[in-house]
């Protein structure tokens, strides 16, 4: 559901510090919002504060927000805890095999050379068969 920000409150947090958004802000910018933030019926927030807070210095007046009426304040402070505590970053050799498929991608130049380089195997051998039986 899409949210009006000014109409959203942030109370007590759990998380002080949102550290460093410029990443989060450039994510936003690029591919828009991919997870909603979480609020409750009264349009307190839940989870997502840094997405919020992102959106926010970047301009956003609205967001993206999946509401779950009826929250008690200990669901509310597990499910912050949770949204946060469940994330699993990459570790060095994932995020390395991502970015290397990332960049074949973006450059599939050499890979569409070694493919020229095994059709044109494939065409030599058809056209020296070709050529074999054209002897006889």
């Amino acid at each position: 559901m899409l949210v009006n920000i000014a109409d959203i409150k942030v109370k007590r947090r759990i998380r002080k510090d949102l550290g460093d958004l410029e990443s989060l802000k450039d994510s936003l910018r690029r591919y828009g919002l991919l997870n909603p933030i979480t609020l409750n019926g009264k349009y307190e927030l839940v989870a997502g504060e840094r997405r919020l807070e992102a959106a926010k210095q970047i301009g956003w007046t609205s967001i993206n927000a999946n509401i779950i009426e009826n929250l008690s304040a200990v669901s509310q402070v597990e499910l912050e805890i949770e949204e946060n505590n469940q994330r699993k970053e990459f570790t060095d050799e994932e995020l390395l095999e991502g970015y290397k498929r990332l960049e074949r991608l973006r450059n599939p130049r050499f890979f569409r050379r070694i493919w020229n380089a095994i059709a044109g195997f494939f065409i030599w051998i058809w056209n020296t068969i070709i050529s074999f039986f054209k002897k006889k």
